[in-house]
Formats: C-alpha cells, structure tokens, sequence
C-alpha cells in the first residue's frame, strides 16, 4: 500500500488538519501518517486556542516517520513558525522527500488568522521551493503576491476575474518554480480551479454546492491529491479525482455543529453515516 504523511494541525472537531487529512487518505486507497504542528481548540465556530508544537518536536516525528515507513507523497498543512517551517524544510531534503503538497494554509474559514508574520518569508523562501504543487485559494496567493510585490517592487493586483487567475498562477508558479493549482472557491462568479504547470493552464470546472457545511475542505483536496500523487497519477490527473472525492463528500454533507459544518468524508462507505432511526 502506498504511504502519504500529513504534517498540520489538529482540528479538536475533527472537521479539517490532520484528522479530514487521515479520512481522506484511508478513503482514497492509502496509508496516512501524521506529524503535528500544532494542537487547535476549535469547532465549527471558529478557532479558540492554538497550542504550537516545538520545532525538534516537529522534527522529531518526522524523523520517526521517514525512517521507518517512508511516504511516497507528503502533505503539507498549518505551520504557524517560522522555526517548524524551516524544521519541515530541512527534514524533507535530508529525507528527500516526493510528492509533496504544499496547502499554505494562512486564514481559516472563520477568519482566524493560522501562521505568524514573520513565518511567512521563510515559508516563501524555504518550504514553497520544495513543493511539487502548492494549493492556495485566492485570498492565499494574494497574501503571497503581496510579498511579492514588497520584495521586488512588482505590482500588486487583487484577484477578482478568469484573467487574474491566469495572471497569479503563473507569477507564483514561475516565482517558486513549482506547479500551482490555484482554487477558484471564493471567487464570485464560479468555484473553477486553475492549474498551472510547465507554462501551461488547465481549467477544472466547479459547481458551488449549496451547503453551509464546507469546513476543511482545503485540507481534504490537497490530502486527495497527495493521496493519488502516491498512486502514481499524472498531477492533472490527479487533481480531477481529488476534485471528484471532495465534491461528492461535500454533497453527502453532514449537518453537525452550530456553525461551518464538516463534510462527509465516508460518504461511500455505505453503512458508515447511516441515519440513525
């Protein structure tokens, strides 16, 4: 079986970080291992506490991992210091590791802001490099290009249209010299994601859901796409099926909790999420 380790957070609601990460993989055919950054206290409300695991501790772990069941893709997540950022970096070069999945997850759904200032220069310069594809929605790559822009003087632009997309993807992709798969979810007019790799774009075409519960849904796309990167799949490839896995999950939808919901990561086990009579 092939293996993917998820390094992120963890979601004391089971909803996103770690926990979506690990149902996603076992859900689409793979081994999950963790390496956790960070402990949250949140529910589907919002994010009330968040208690950083120490960098060695970090790096410990990952030790642990890649010596003795080394991943064929990894995963990842929340990293809020700049200390565990250049720890994961210089762990995944000792252990030269494949397939890795960068989500810079930087804003939660609620707003709560999940990596430190001063951490994000070394994620740009140390941690993006590395990756074999970043994941930013675009409130992220703005956040990126923004730091673009303060370092090299180039101009800054918001992304509101297909064109703007097109333009942010290529920049981030050509700056990190990595393939960018940027999602579309908080545009106004559609939820299609762009693909860009090796100079060239490619459109996934979304449909918004109508539901309320999207809470971890970026964990869970770029768990999927670490999961079939593992398998073997061509990136394209992979990223449709990983894009097929979370629209299916968020249709089954559960209804728990008081605010942004978790989706249905078993959705195809069938007696799993049976309604209880």
């Amino acid at each position: 079986m092939k293996t993917v380790v998820s390094i992120a957070g963890s979601d004391s609601s089971g909803g996103a970080g770690i926990q979506a990460d690990l149902k996603t993989m076992i859900m689409n055919g793979v081994y999950g291992m963790s390496v956790v950054t960070a402990l949250t206290a949140q529910n589907t409300l919002g994010v009330t506490g968040i208690y950083e695991v120490s960098a060695e501790f970090v790096g410990r772990q990952m030790e642990a991992v890649f010596e003795d069941i080394p991943p064929d893709a990894v995963k990842v997540g929340m990293v809020s210091s700049a200390c565990i950022i250049h720890e994961i970096a210089e762990k995944l070069k000792k252990y030269k590791g494949e397939n890795i999945v960068v989500d810079p997850v930087m804003v939660a759904t609620s707003g709560a802001r999940l990596i430190r200032p001063e951490a994000l220069e070394v994620l740009r310069k140390e941690l993006l490099p590395l990756a074999s594809v970043m994941t930013p929605n675009l409130p992220e790559a703005e956040i990126l290009l923004q730091a673009e822009e303060e370092e090299s003087g180039r101009e800054f632009f918001r992304i509101r249209t297909k064109e703007d997309m097109e333009r942010a993807a290529r920049r981030l992709g050509e700056k990190y010299k990595v393939a960018v798969l940027l999602k579309g979810g908080h545009a106004v007019e559609d939820a299609n994601d762009l693909l860009f790799q090796k100079g060239e774009f490619r459109w996934y075409k979304g449909r918004r859901i109508p539901t309320p519960n999207t809470h971890g849904t970026g964990c869970t796309l770029s768990s999927a796409i670490a999961a079939n990167l593992a398998k073997k799949f061509p990136l394209e490839q992979a990223v449709e099926a990983a894009k097929e896995y979370i629209s299916k999950a968020l249709e089954a939808g559960l209804d728990l909790g008081e605010g942004s919901g978790p989706m249905n990561h078993g959705f195809c086990i069938p007696e799993a999420y049976r309604r209880e009579k």
